[in-house]
């Protein structure tokens, strides 16, 4: 696995102060992207929030999912959360070490008063103390919020104050990509009210406690509650790993809906999916990986947006016409690109794969934020893209109709088959995956010179109109 050290640095430690008017929550940024370029600290909001409670629950939720593994437990993971500015709310977003469980908290425009939002995204600090003084708070006194830099601060200091050093490995920027990517495929499955939804999230077990399973688990929605069922009969809803949504404990007691998203189930495979937390003026959702021991990084589900060289230019177009925007509407980047609205679609796609842009499931679009970490490497360091690059590389792709043979390294001869545009192989791959987290390499080879992402460097033989 390959890991690096990603340095954050802060001005100072972000706290929570009393004043005479209540108290201040102060959230320091570190070096991000905005419209005017690059800056090392950031401020996107200085104002009051609606409901305190409810957003120190609910950023506290995010912070538990960015030190959390849920599994190999004895491996420790801290991560600062991302913080994006959309111009009409703000977006916390965290990945959890273990690569399996992404959580986003929305303040949206009814959670924030007297200040305007700013557009970029950075990490921010979420210290220990700070933590333990947003555990504290017991009522809905005023709450300033300041998320960058106090301008009335005055420092002689010429650099930052507070650095953290974290290993951040490929597999989780990755993830952090697949997460949107599998969202998008996700429609809503089941919403149950209040009552309900507090009595269901607190059935279900947490890590450690006696006869809890860390297996995956279904239910049914039936009216306006959830049933459990022992298989994925029609209508299902799968809960991989039930104790993973323990983050969401902290917002019950402010819960007026949870909301279930997740794909239309077409086999007994587990499956991802994301539950959200309706709150005051906020929305909290987890979106958990199809198991506790599969992060989100080998799904797969980014590989053909990657292999073409089309996206790849009509991303770089889409790109540049990009605005911090709340929600991207694809008809409208349709119009000022001039591609058609499936080319805008693959082109959103691998914008996400370098985090680029969000998925919403609320709002059932995309939203723009720029991940403050070297996501190129996502690209760079994909596995199976590697390797189907090389074998493409290496001349050991021939098609033939609507077959192709894949010679790999180790001189074994897989055939790739096109069923109605969904690319088979005899590998063991296919075999143990049946295409459930994504092409294999050779099948992703194979498209990749069908599609001419790669030319002149293998031999090519097209017969019966086979392009």
């Amino acid at each position: 696995m390959t890991r690096s050290l990603q340095a954050v640095a802060y001005t100072r430690s972000s706290t929570l102060e009393s004043a005479p008017d209540g108290r201040r929550l102060g959230l320091e940024t570190s070096r991000g992207a905005t419209p005017r370029g690059v800056e090392d600290h950031p401020r996107f909001f200085a104002g009051f929030l609606t409901s305190p409670q409810v957003a120190s629950a609910g950023l506290l939720a995010v912070a538990d999912v960015a030190g959390a593994r849920y599994y190999q437990q004895q491996l420790r993971s801290s991560l600062d959360p991302v913080v994006t500015g959309n111009g009409d709310r703000l977006r916390f977003e965290s990945f959890s070490g273990c690569g399996g469980v992404y959580a986003r908290l929305d303040v949206l425009a009814a959670g924030l008063d007297g200040g305007e939002v700013g557009h970029g995204t950075t990490n921010v600090d979420v210290n220990n103390p700070l933590r333990e003084a947003l555990s504290r708070i017991g009522s809905d006194d005023p709450l300033h919020l300041r998320v960058g830099p106090d301008e009335l601060a005055v420092t002689t200091l010429d650099g930052p104050v507070v650095e953290k050093k974290v290993p951040l490995p490929d597999r989780w920027l990755r993830g952090f990509a697949e997460a949107q990517v599998t969202a998008a495929g996700f429609d809503l499955r089941a919403e149950l009210p209040a009552a309900e939804a507090v009595r269901f999230l607190r059935s279900l077990p947490r890590a450690g406690t006696r006869g809890s399973s860390r297996g995956v688990r279904w239910v049914v929605p039936a009216g306006n509650v959830l049933r459990p069922t022992t298989r994925p009969v029609p209508g299902a809803i799968c809960l991989p790993g039930p104790e993973r949504l323990v983050a969401l404990q902290r917002v019950l007691r402010h819960a007026s809906a949870l909301r279930v998203y997740g794909p239309a189930l077409t086999g007994s495979a587990a499956a991802a999916s994301a539950w959200e937390v309706v709150l005051p003026g906020m929305r909290l959702t987890l979106t958990l990986s199809p198991e506790t021991s599969r992060g989100f990084s080998g799904e797969g589900g980014v590989l053909d947006a990657l292999a073409t060289d089309e996206a790849a230019g009509d991303a770089e177009l889409i790109s540049v016409l990009l605005a911090w925007e709340p929600r991207i509407d694809v008809g409208d980047l349709a119009t000022a690109s001039g591609l058609p609205a499936e080319r805008v679609r693959a082109a959103l796609v691998r914008l996400g794969t370098s985090g680029r842009v969000g998925y919403d499931t609320a709002e059932a679009a995309y939203f723009h934020r720029e991940l403050p970490y070297d996501a190129e490497r996502v690209e760079r360091h994909n596995p199976r893209l590697r390797a189907a690059r090389d074998l493409v590389g290496a001349g050991a792709v021939v098609l033939d109709g609507n077959l192709g043979t894949v010679t790999a390294q180790d001189g074994h001869a897989h055939r790739v088959r096109d069923d109605a545009g969904v690319l088979s192989c005899s590998c063991l791959w296919w075999a143990k995956y049946r295409g459930g987290r994504g092409p294999c390499k050779h099948a992703l080879a194979v498209r990749m010179v069908r599609r001419g992402a790669v030319s002149g460097q293998a031999e090519v033989l097209v017969e019966g109109g086979a392009r």
